[in-house]
């Protein structure tokens, strides 16, 4: 069941009647639009309300934020990580997402429209023609302009109601441990002001926590009394105006450096950490050590918010659009975006340079994750280069492609990868990186002609170079095309070859141990049980010294099916819990797919058939979200076979089936984690 929605950290005031008006919506239309101004308060309103209804979608929630997305690029890739699909299909990835979502009843929330309203019109009008059990709430500044769509206006808090009043009090004693003095006369005053408008208001609470509520009065006061006409009549300027003057005033308010900052940290698409804050936007006046400090009084003067990193360790920022397009006026005025494009493309580059080089250590799971993260800015990073510096685009996406891949970006990473190749036909090691990048992204999406034809244009490119880790990695993306083909001799052989001409321990590259596991695999389908299995328990054994784990994860597979072949369904199993456990931590759908169909496989070998049936039916979500019945090397089918005979056999087909269709049918994290739990005695 979906339900990743957003941490509501700043707490939620007023809006009941606004809330019980978007239930009865949402129980009676399939597309909801919440429609107003920037900053007041539309994605709250969703997230909340989302929040209250989710247990009424039989599959739950998804929760699309579009605001970091500057392009449709990336708008069908956003939704369908939301709808946790990573097709690894070469459909359109509009096919994929409607053929995924078909038989599902859930809420899909698109935040943040009004950038995207001609591809977002697009997309909903497919998915609503062929999914009957979706319903769409979208917000924005305009509706989507479809025959379906209940468009809701979403209001300011009244200006002169107890909620503008309260969320001004709790926002300035969020903003600092002790806040100025509060006023109930003034922090009226400056809600009618502000219109009730809640990012005005809670700019102004971040203000006011220095100064007090009758000092911000003040200002607001003067700041405002541009809109007075002639005869002292006060004019109501349009929302948008209060909102952008509001913003406007609150700059004026920060300091020089403070300001700076926030121009620069426009930059940034998504969520980033202090660090780098530091590495993108120190530089001249704004010297590193004093971005921390800074960072927080953002935070304080609302333009900005912190927001906990999973599991409580460090903090992430993040700054709202409305806030991030007044910032970028101020970064033109500066003729400061080139130099700071160039910086953060430059450091997301890094990222991934010590990502891949923290590849065989302990680390591994963790640049998974960090890589996940920044996603969106590894996008615009991209975008950036390809134009600016090809090369250096090239060599980016080369160093991301397989994260890409393991990670369910596959549509991504081909289309990027395919992209820079072509506007950048140089040779040399970034090309046969990016080759191979590609090549493995088109072997995991079953396209196996392209794939061999890629694998030998990376071979070419890897003997141009001369340079032993092109020629380790091609033979890598050779023998890996090889092995899923049915020819286990030819990729024992290209592997071992490449490995015979690199001389050098297998711990030593990332290329090179992938080369040996081409062998393990090569050696398993060849039926060369002992051998496969002392080199996959040897190679095994030095990655858990290092603390690598996606090497290890496909070596305890293989271990698995060795022990399966072998007549040993305890050890198989045991080794299946291991790989899944090892592909839970970098989220590989793929992975996880084999990995339950082989626990099955054990289970059922073993004797206990309904168990099986119950994982068997858990690894058919698994395979879903990837777009394929099942895939693996061909000696799998065999086993996948004979697990659904024994297991049949052994418990019955109604009992077999029963077990199957709940575990297809319950939520697949939960189903995983019921899988990794080894049964009593």
């Amino acid at each position: 069941m979906l339900g990743h929605l957003p941490e509501d950290t700043t707490g939620f005031v007023g809006r009941d009647d606004e809330l019980t008006l978007l239930d009865r919506a949402l129980a009676r239309h399939r597309l909801i639009t919440l429609v107003g101004c920037g900053g007041v308060g539309k994605s709250r309103l969703a997230l909340r309300a989302a929040r209250r209804v989710r247990e009424a979608f039989r599959d739950g929630v998804a929760w699309a934020e579009l605001a970091p997305l500057q392009g449709a690029r990336l708008l069908v890739a956003t939704v369908s990580d939301a709808c946790d699909l990573s097709d690894h299909t070469p459909r359109t990835p509009v096919d994929a997402l409607c053929e995924w979502l078909a038989d599902k009843q859930i809420l899909l929330v698109l935040d943040s429209c009004e950038h995207l309203l001609a591809p977002c019109r697009d997309l909903v009008g497919d998915l609503l023609t062929v999914v009957p059990g979706l319903t769409v709430l979208s917000t924005g500044r305009e509706p989507l302009d479809l025959h379906l769509e209940r468009v809701i206006e979403v209001e300011p808090l009244p200006e002169d109601g107890p909620e503008a009043r309260e969320l001004l009090r709790q926002r300035m004693a969020s903003a600092r441990p002790e806040p100025g003095p509060y006023d109930p006369v003034t922090a009226a005053r400056i809600c009618r002001r502000l219109e009730g408008i809640p990012l005005a208001l809670e700019l102004a609470a971040g203000q006011a926590a220095r100064t007090g509520t009758a000092a911000v009065a003040e200002r607001l006061a003067s700041r405002f009394e541009v809109l007075r006409a002639d005869e002292g009549a006060v004019v109501r300027p349009e929302r948008h105006r209060t909102m952008m003057t509001t913003i406007g005033w609150s700059h004026e308010l920060c300091t020089p450096l403070e300001r700076l900052l926030w121009a620069r940290l426009t930059v940034f698409r998504s969520a980033f950490d202090e660090g780098s804050a530091r590495a993108v936007c120190a530089g001249g006046p704004l010297p590193a050590e004093r971005i921390g400090p800074l960072l927080d009084r953002l935070c304080a003067a609302s333009v900005i918010s912190a927001v906990k990193v999973s599991g409580g360790v460090g903090i992430r920022y993040r700054m709202l659009d409305t806030i991030r397009e007044y910032g970028r006026i101020w970064l033109r005025e500066l003729a400061e975006e080139s130099p700071v494009a160039d910086r953060h493309a430059g450091h997301f580059l890094g990222l991934a340079e010590r990502a891949d080089a923290a590849w065989l250590g302990p680390e591994q799971a963790h640049w998974y994750r960090v890589l996940d993260g920044a996603h969106t800015d590894l996008c615009t990073a991209l975008d950036h280069l390809l134009t600016a510096a090809p090369g250096r685009a090239l060599r980016l996406m080369g160093l991301i492609g397989f994260f890409w891949s393991c990670c369910g970006h596959l549509h991504e990473a081909r289309d990027h990868l395919e992209q820079i190749l072509a506007v950048h036909p140089g040779n040399g090691p970034d090309r046969t990186r990016a080759l191979w990048a590609l090549g493995v992204a088109v072997t995991l999406q079953g396209e196996y002609g392209t794939a061999r034809r890629i694998g030998a244009a990376c071979a070419r490119s890897a003997r141009r170079t001369g340079a032993v880790e092109g020629l380790l990695a091609a033979a890598y993306l050779r023998g890996l095309i090889a092995l899923l083909t049915g020819r286990p001799l030819d990729a024992d052989r290209i592997a071992a070859g490449a490995l015979r001409s690199a001389v050098r321990d297998p711990f030593s590259s990332a290329d090179g141990l992938r080369c040996h596991l081409v062998r393990v695999f090569a050696l398993t389908g060849l039926g060369r049980l002992p051998e496969a299995r002392e080199r996959a328990r040897w190679l095994r054994a030095g990655c858990a010294a290092r603390g690598e784990s996606w090497t290890r994860a496909y070596l305890d597979y293989q271990l698995s099916l060795i022990a399966l072949f072998s007549g040993e369904p305890a050890e198989a199993a045991g080794h299946a819990r291991a790989m899944l456990a090892g592909k839970q931590g970098i989220g590989d759908s793929f992975g996880i797919a084999l990995g339950l169909d082989l626990l099955a496989a054990a289970l059922a070998a073993a004797g206990d058939g309904e168990r099986a049936g119950l994982v068997y039916g858990t690894g058919q979500t698994f395979w879903s979200t990837v777009g394929h019945p099942q895939r693996g090397t061909p000696e799998l089918a065999g086993v996948r076979e004979q697990c659904e005979r024994s297991a049949r056999a052994g418990v019955g087909d109604s009992v077999y089936e029963r077990a199957f269709r709940r575990g297809a049918a319950a939520d697949p994290e939960s189903g995983l984690k019921a899988a990794l739990v080894p049964p009593p005695g």
